[in-house]
């Protein structure tokens, strides 16, 4: 395998949350994420100007969001074969916390985090085509029930395939994608303000949560990085 290959093979969140180096960064629903306190847009406007500056910078990521108080910087490559990260995501990573921290900018892993919207479909494909045409969206690489915003900037959406009515629960739903290491903290956080446990067979790597009056949403990790229940 020659260099220019190995930096666009594909890897899994775990292989990047492994990496050693990768602290500031976080994989949750779209990819690799920092959040940088940046304390104002003109310090963000400086951080991003840096990572521009950066080899190999600008064929498509990465993505910048800046705020006034703050940047998020997020590594996806997305094709029309493939919606995820590669080797180049852990170097480029890497040196971009290092721009960070030569700008005296902290990173904040709890300010990283994924809202998508889930909605249970009976009729899938016209469902599907209904909310395309709608949000303006586009399909997700190789996915026939995923949707994504081509400015990356709304909620993806999520079709799941029903084969029978769900009674008495709801068929939109809220995921929401967190850092590995605030999963625990944003459930108690929600069960303290009144939610309900409703199942957590898949965890550590998703749980369902309910509102006081049963609306669900689903708390995801993505590469939950201790021990790997599927052995990857």
């Amino acid at each position: 395998m020659t260099n220019a290959e190995s930096r666009t093979e594909r890897i899994r969140p775990l292989q990047f949350h492994r990496t050693p180096g990768l602290e500031d960064w976080r994989v949750v629903g779209e990819g690799a994420c920092a959040y940088f306190r940046t304390g104002s847009f003109a310090a963000g406007a400086r951080l991003v100007q840096a990572i521009a500056e950066l080899p190999g910078v600008g064929d498509g990521e990465p993505d910048a969001d800046v705020r006034h108080d703050g940047a998020t910087v997020r590594l996806i490559t997305v094709t029309d074969h493939y919606y995820g990260l590669t080797e180049r995501h852990i170097e480029l990573a890497r040196q971009i916390s290092a721009v960070a921290r030569a700008l005296d900018i902290p990173a904040d892993p709890s300010g990283v985090q994924t809202v998508q919207v889930t909605v249970d479909a009976l009729a899938g494909p016209e469902v599907v085509r209904f909310w395309r045409a709608l949000l303006g969206y586009q399909d997700r690489a190789n996915s026939g029930e995923d949707l994504i915003d081509p400015r990356r900037r709304g909620a993806p959406f999520y079709f799941q395939q029903m084969d029978a009515p769900r009674p008495q629960r709801n068929r939109v739903h809220v995921d929401v994608w967190v850092p590995h290491d605030q999963a625990e903290a944003r459930i108690a956080a929600a069960l303290a303000a009144g939610g309900r446990l409703v199942n957590d067979a898949d965890a550590p790597s998703n749980w369902v949560l309910a509102d006081p009056e049963g609306n669900e949403a689903c708390v995801g990790v993505a590469g939950w990085p201790g021990p790997d229940p599927d052995g990857r």
